[in-house]
């Protein structure tokens, strides 16, 4: 077993390994989905979108392996179970569901009242409908709907945030590690470039415009996520947000100020960003979800784990 000071020494002057590691794993992931030959179908083809199911599920199965290994290499000892690191444990698993995701809810509370305004049947047939049985069957079948809700929020969050973050954290720490992971995941859709390219749809202004405003959204939205995993220890917290904005997609601002209910819209905007800074802290307090397993890896305790 390594004494404190050379197992700090170790992980401070190793952490190009950590970042090597998380490279591979963001190549693997992204290069995963150009393996297939005959690669020419749009990536909304059904035949696309089953082969790329395939390559992120087999990067997701080796992701661990690359952790175990580096926790071998850099002789993390004593260190949590493998899959309490990567954030997929029992203890604080309820509120680990529900805190995160109803933190997102609120900071979508503009869009979720526009929405609610612009129902033509209203907000509960709405609601009563999404939770039909034959809804859910329906969109289960549908693999754009899996791709998006499903497969894509699940992996994506498995590599970019449980199996990268660990390898962060001992290294740059817990607050350089929610900044510095999304990067990595908001280079990985760059990829969306070549598609775009090949296919023509756009100019290489417009694609260029579009990728850079990608990279941005995607980095911003990968550090809240990476917030949620180091704060709560959970996986399951980043999956269902990351499932959730899918499924709301960025607000269209734009729309709303020609909105005939503008203003009330607009309260609500700004009541959804009020209450989510004020809930931030409180709704991911460690407290509730138990000793984070990432977090058990520093040597002295840190604010993003406190």
């Amino acid at each position: 077993m390594l004494s404190i000071k050379t197992l700090s020494e170790t992980f401070e002057g190793e952490c190009w390994i950590s970042v090597m590691c998380c490279l591979l794993l963001a190549c693997l992931y992204v290069g995963s989905l150009y393996v297939w030959r005959g690669n020419s179908l749009p990536r909304d083809h059904p035949n696309t979108i089953k082969r790329r199911f395939i390559s992120v599920l087999c990067v997701s199965a080796v992701s661990p392996l690359v952790v175990l290994a580096w926790t071998h290499y850099m002789k993390v000892r004593p260190s949590p179970p493998l899959w309490a690191l990567l954030g997929i444990r029992l203890e604080g698993f309820l509120p680990a569901t529900l805190l995160p995701l109803t933190l997102t809810m609120v900071l979508f509370l503009g869009p979720l009242t526009q929405l609610a305004i612009e129902s033509p049947r209203g907000l509960f047939h709405d609601v009563k409908t999404a939770l039909n049985s034959r809804s859910w069957s329906k969109c289960v079948k549908d693999l754009r709907w899996l791709r998006n809700h499903v497969v894509a929020p699940l992996t994506e969050e498995f590599v970019f945030r449980a199996c990268m973050i660990p390898m962060l954290v001992p290294c740059i720490g817990p607050t350089a590690a929610i900044f510095i992971s999304p990067l990595f995941f908001g280079v990985a859709h760059f990829h969306h470039i070549i598609e775009q390219l090949h296919f023509g749809q756009d100019t290489v202004f417009e694609i260029l415009i579009c990728a850079a405003f990608q990279f941005t959204y995607t980095s911003i939205f990968g550090a809240y996520t990476a917030f949620i995993f180091i704060r709560t220890g959970h996986l399951v917290g980043p999956v269902l947000c990351h499932s959730f904005c899918n499924w709301m997609g960025f607000p269209a601002i734009g729309s709303v100020l020609l909105h005939p209910q503008r203003p009330v819209i607009l309260f609500f905007y700004q009541m959804g960003v009020l209450l989510f800074l004020i809930l931030l802290f409180p709704f991911t307090d460690p407290a509730f979800y138990g000793m984070s397993p990432i977090c058990s890896l520093l040597l002295t305790p840190r604010s993003a784990c406190t």
